[in-house]
């Protein structure tokens, strides 16, 4: 369907034959939208800057500048990466390396002009390149920050309200409940197993026997998971000491090498020379690697891929999961994090806010990169271990 044109376009489409009067006016006219536009900018409370894909500031709202302490003269020569220290390493951005066109989301701490907590959403924008010029820059983005400083500082009180309260008391009741059918069928599938027993051994009873062995199998696993669920759904300090990440990343993947091989994904483990040893909690890393490993696998078809890979620089440690799964709309990706808020129809919503939940409690955080029909990567960010974190009071 082909786009409505405005007057100003129907115009602007002749501007080759106006007189001089017409011009001026016409000149008038478009300063005093584009000082309505810019009057509508500078009101809002949410940061917005425009910077092309190496990170240059090429335009910046008044609660940008005064987020990120940029002077109005520096735009156009400020980076972003110099306003926002962490932030091109968070995104796993080498010096001079180009943002790719995939939304991303980070959390990042501030400490100039003043300390604050700030949520970013980094977007393409996409559509007509002449539509905004800045010196022919062919990639652009839109940054948008919001700051968050009061909702990272209650951030405990936000997540035990009581809405939420009660709803992970119904699904801890829930979970806890399906442990009674499945100690039923335990039991028979044991009593099954003496009376093939007692049976005379041939083809038929050797199937028998195989099937009942699958299916304590696959009620062991459903135990498992309910496990699972019920601990992440317990908020509760963590028991920090020193690990290998790697550890319970394994145990993790063979839990799920089952469900893996049934969906023909496959997995590519990225480990470098440097272990990833970080101060945290074992069980609640297993926690967190068990729900972003599951979105990714209900995220792809057969045929995916999930590569997990880490890296380093000189504050953090990274663990990336990324999968080659349907990817998250950027209208999704500012809700991920909200409870309930789900897109799959089994889905409960709670696996990323758990994840951000247990991230936030060990001094990290968790960012995602996404592009629809190309997959997405969730980027674990932990203190190193010689840096001491602080633990949000609650």
């Amino acid at each position: 369907m082909p786009k409505k044109e405005s007057s100003l376009d129907r115009v602007l489409g002749r501007i080759d034959t106006l007189d001089t009067i017409n011009l001026t006016n016409l000149a008038q006219r478009l300063a005093r939208e584009r000082a309505l536009l810019e009057t509508i900018f500078n009101t809002t409370l949410e940061g917005i800057m425009v910077i092309d894909g190496l990170g240059v500031v090429h335009y910046a709202n008044t609660a940008s500048r005064k987020m990120a302490g940029i002077k109005e003269k520096d735009i156009g020569a400020a980076l972003l990466w110099r306003l926002i220290p962490g932030l091109r390493d968070s995104l796993g951005l080498a010096e001079g390396q180009a943002l790719k066109s995939s939304v991303s989301s980070r959390e990042i701490e501030l400490t100039y002009p003043e300390k604050r907590y700030v949520r970013l959403y980094i977007l393409p924008i996409d559509g007509d390149e002449d539509l905004i010029d800045f010196e022919d820059i062919k990639d652009r983005f839109v940054v948008i920050i919001s700051d968050v400083t009061r909702e990272k500082l209650s951030n405990e009180e936000q997540i035990e309200s009581e809405k939420v309260s009660s709803i992970l008391l119904l699904a801890a009741g829930v979970a806890h409940e399906l442990g009674n059918p499945l100690n039923s069928i335990t039991i028979h599938l044991q009593l099954l197993e003496r009376r093939l027993k007692r049976l005379e051994q041939g083809e038929d009873a050797e199937k028998l026997q195989e099937s009942v062995k699958i299916c304590r199998e696959e009620v062991g696993r459903l135990d498992g998971i309910i496990d699972n669920f019920l601990e992440a759904i317990r908020p509760r300090e963590p028991d920090v000491q020193v690990i290998d990440l790697n550890e319970p990343l394994s145990d993790v993947l063979q839990f799920y090498a089952n469900e893996l091989s049934d969906r023909g994904i496959s997995v590519e483990v990225e480990v470098g020379s440097e272990p990833p040893v970080v101060a945290a909690d074992r069980n609640q890393m297993k926690q967190a690697f068990f729900n972003v490993i599951k979105n990714a696998v209900e995220a792809m078809e057969p045929g995916g891929v999930l590569t997990v890979k880490n890296r380093f620089d000189d504050e953090s440690v990274y663990l990336e999961f990324s999968d080659s799964g349907s990817g998250i709309g950027q209208e999704d990706l500012p809700r991920v994090f909200e409870p309930f808020h789900t897109s799959k129809k089994s889905g409960t919503g709670l696996g990323l806010m758990i994840v951000q939940r247990i991230m936030r409690d060990h001094g990290g955080q968790i960012g995602i990169d996404s592009e629809e029909d190309i997959g997405t990567v969730v980027t674990l960010e932990f203190p190193k271990q010689s840096r001491k974190f602080r633990m949000l009071e609650n």
